[in-house]
């Protein structure tokens, strides 16, 4: 019996050929790299680098396919303290290695290095860190681990730390103004430190308010604002300054509002920051909303709805034309909703383009415009412009005034989905509100797909949230009768949410399905009482009551979705 042949291995694809693959280098540039290796005997990568031929980070990308790693950037990184103080200085240099970032939840450390499957070094690192986290290897260029590990190691990076630092030296401001060499400074890896640490705690904001005589620093987390700390006045100049260059502002203007961008990586995941300054009484008020791709886009299925309430959303989806409104104050979740729908209907035969002030989330696929001051151009000029680009899916920003409003209904009556936002305070309301901004209720009928209201509420913390009877109040907004039995939790504090008793937020929703009754009422321009009423006839939740379904799902409380909804309809 004749055995089958042995298939030979396939031999490895060299660094060169792949790079010509890939169309990042001719070869007539790999002929030059590869003479210009032989003369001096650099490795072929950096001999292409340091020819111009190709970037760095096409480069890591083509090493990491090559090598079958998972690659990260360090360019604008922001260290980790727990992670640095994990592995020597000594150790990191040897063996060409940086600890990005040490990830409590998982139990990770994840580890750039320029040779990820250096067995040695793999050695070493696994002994150090025997019965402690799990390294995590990530490819980087070699310039980029060695140029981390000069400026991070050997500095004081924690914020008390800094501080003390601060106390007992002096603030030279020119060196905060050079990106390359203003790293050391304190200054410096203060506002590093601060922008890490909200992030890692899931702030969504991050306020600087100056008084006085001291400089509060304020986290909105969960919605809700928290001061974590007060510094002495005289260290504000010199953060501002710093903040400033950051978010490419003008640092010599001060008695004007203005507005930037920051993009870092922490934890080796990139945040971008959109910044505000404000002049006040007491100096420049500062404030950073965090923009975190990682927390930004779920899908359509982790919003929380109900079974009912999915399914209704997917049938107003379906439906080939028309406008979909997302309503509701600001902060109250409604990018992230339009953002998970465009994500649950993005595909290869469709074309989605959005207009947004700013874009928040960039998506692939998905042609994505930034309005601001340096493009000429509005929402309505913009979605006059994108109807020429054959779109399916439009996305406007916000319809803030009558010419966006028309724009945005014209499209949708040429056979278009479009989606957009609207500042209301429920559903129903944006009907005389798009009325109120000149839209005709004859234009309005038949065109509106639906409206989407929603608010976030604060999730209970799941280690100490402890069980109760509701009290009468609270039974008599859960439509609870004198027999009826439900346990309501409470909020207590501990370790894990920061003695807060919440951790987290999830949205409360009503969703308004228009139909041919529906439009027929808004023809007749009737009154927002007739248009309820037949809305409860239809089986319409409203918010309040989706959010006593999470209060008997035990994960919230009364308080907390009174906070943001008025109660009050449910009495009666």
């Amino acid at each position: 019996m004749s055995e089958a042949p042995i298939a030979a291995a396939k031999p490895p694809v060299r660094l060169g050929d792949k790079l010509v693959d890939l169309g990042l280098i001719t070869q007539d540039q790999l002929r030059i790299a590869l003479q210009e290796q032989k003369s001096t005997g650099k490795q072929l990568g950096e001999a292409l680098l340091v020819l111009g031929f190709v970037t760095e980070d096409a480069m890591r990308a083509a090493l990491a396919d090559k090598l079958g790693e998972q690659a990260i950037s360090l360019k604008g990184i922001v260290a980790d303290p727990k992670a640095l103080a994990l592995i020597p200085k000594a150790m990191a240099k040897r063996h060409s290695l940086f600890p990005v970032s040490l990830d409590v939840r998982d139990n990770e450390l994840i580890i750039a290095s320029a040779n990820p499957n250096d067995i040695v070094a793999a050695d070493q690192v696994n002994a150090l860190l025997a019965g402690g986290p799990r390294p995590r290897w990530r490819l980087a260029s070699s310039a980029e681990v060695l140029g981390a590990i000069e400026q991070f190691y050997g500095h004081e990076l924690s914020i008390d730390g800094i501080l003390q630092e601060l106390e007992t030296g002096t603030i030279d401001m020119a060196s905060l103004i050079q990106e390359a060499e203003g790293y050391s400074h304190p200054v410096v890896r203060l506002i590093d430190s601060l922008l890490a640490d909200a992030t890692l705690r899931g702030a969504s904001d991050i306020h600087f308010e100056p008084e006085t005589q001291f400089l509060r620093i304020r986290y909105r987390i969960d919605g809700v604002l928290r001061q974590v700390r007060s510094l002495h006045m005289r260290y504000w100049s010199a953060m501002v300054v710093r903040l400033k260059v950051m978010a490419r502002m003008n640092i010599a203007e001060t008695r004007a509002p203005q507005d930037g961008r920051i993009s870092l990586s922490i934890s080796g995941r990139p945040v971008d920051f959109r910044s505000a300054v404000q002049p006040t009484i007491h100096g420049e008020n500062f404030v950073l909303r965090i923009l975190d791709r990682k927390r930004g886009i779920v899908p359509i299925t982790g919003l929380g709805l109900s079974d009912s309430q999915l399914t209704l959303l997917q049938l107003m989806l379906s439906r080939p034309e028309g406008i979909l409104l997302v309503t509701g104050p600001t902060g109250s979740g409604k990018t992230t909703t339009l953002y998970s729908i465009l994500g649950h209907l993005n595909s290869e035969g469709v074309n989605i383009m959005t207009l947004e002030d700013p874009v928040e989330y960039p998506m692939p696929v998905i042609r994505q415009t930034s309005l601001s001051d340096a493009v000429k151009m509005d929402f309505a000029e913009g979605i006059r412009s994108m109807m020429r680009q054959d779109p399916d899916i439009i996305l406007v920003g916000e319809v803030r005034d009558k010419d966006t409003a028309e724009m945005a209904f014209r499209a949708a009556m040429t056979g278009h989905q479009v989606f957009s936002t609207l500042h209301t305070n429920s559903a129903i309301r944006s009907i005389p509100r798009l009325v109120d901004l000149g839209i005709l209720p004859d234009v309005l009928a038949g065109n509106v797909i639906g409206i989407v209201a929603q608010r976030l509420v604060r999730t209970l913390c799941k280690a100490c949230k402890v069980p109760a009877n509701p009290s009468p109040v609270e039974a008599q907004l859960l439509g609870l009768t004198s027999g009826d039995a439900c346990t309501v939790y409470r909020p207590v504090g501990c370790p894990a949410c920061e003695k807060q008793g919440y951790k987290g937020r999830m949205s409360i929703l009503e969703l308004l399905k228009f139909d041919g009754e529906l439009d027929e009422l808004v023809t007749q321009r009737a009154s927002l009482k007739t248009m309820s009423d037949h809305l409860r006839q239809r089986g319409f939740v409203t918010m309040a009551q989706d959010g006593m379904r999470r209060v008997r799902e035990g994960l919230t409380t009364v308080d907390e979705v009174g906070r943001v909804v008025d109660l009050t309809e449910l009495i009666g």
